[in-house]
């Protein structure tokens, strides 16, 4: 096992994606379209959008949606996504670290998906300015890897996965202020690259902010 790469998070974020004309599969997230199918739409934040799948179909289901990433390339892709499935004027994207800069204003979702990372980033204060952002009777929801994949039998890297209990802890929302919706730990299939069958185990909070 080796440990993280200390490379600076733009430089490796914006590598990755250079490297290919596409990183993900341009669909949306199945435990956001589970958890948010029951939500009246209305402005949304993304973090860590990526290449955009999640946002264009946040804003394709009548969300307006801000995106923000730390790559101008997923940027850039993440707007011609939405320009092609129409919902270009119902979407905005923002480049941001989320450390040195965040997305201003509060929102009635916060949508924050696997965001982890190989190189640095203080996930705690992330996921605090998350919760910050989010307006009274909005959403949170956060969605992370519980660990490894059953196929991956050593480590690429040191790294300490986050728990459902961890998390909460560390967000320290106020009391009485929230509610929880859903807080479960989800097991769905994994394929290796070379196509071995396995399955990852992800975490998932679903938090209401009832604003008392």
């Amino acid at each position: 096992m080796t440990e993280m790469p200390t490379v600076r998070p733009d430089e490796f974020w914006e590598s990755r994606y250079r490297r290919s004309d596409r990183v993900w599969s341009g669909r949306p997230n199945p435990l956001l379209v589970r958890e948010v199918a029951g939500l009246r739409p209305g402005t949304a934040l993304d973090l860590g959008c990526g290449e955009g799948a999640d946002a264009v179909w946040l804003a394709s289901r009548g969300w307006r949606v801000t995106g923000a990433d730390i790559s101008a390339t997923a940027l850039d892709r993440a707007a011609a996504h939405a320009e092609q499935a129409g919902v270009g004027g119902r979407t905005a994207w923002e480049r941001h670290e989320l450390g040195p800069s965040f997305p201003r204003g509060e929102y009635d979702l916060v949508n924050v998906q696997y965001l982890q990372s190989p190189v640095e980033l203080d996930q705690r204060a992330v996921l605090r300015r998350a919760a910050d952002s989010v307006a009274e009777g909005g959403t949170l929801l956060v969605v992370l890897h519980a660990g490894w994949p059953s196929w991956q039998t050593e480590p690429p890297f040191a790294y300490t996965f986050p728990t459902l209990d961890g998390v909460l802890d560390d967000l320290a929302l106020p009391d009485g202020s929230w509610t929880v919706g859903t807080l479960e730990s989800v097991r769905r299939s994994s394929s290796s690259p070379d196509g071995a069958e396995g399955f990852r185990d992800d975490n998932v909070w679903r938090l209401h902010r009832t604003g008392a």
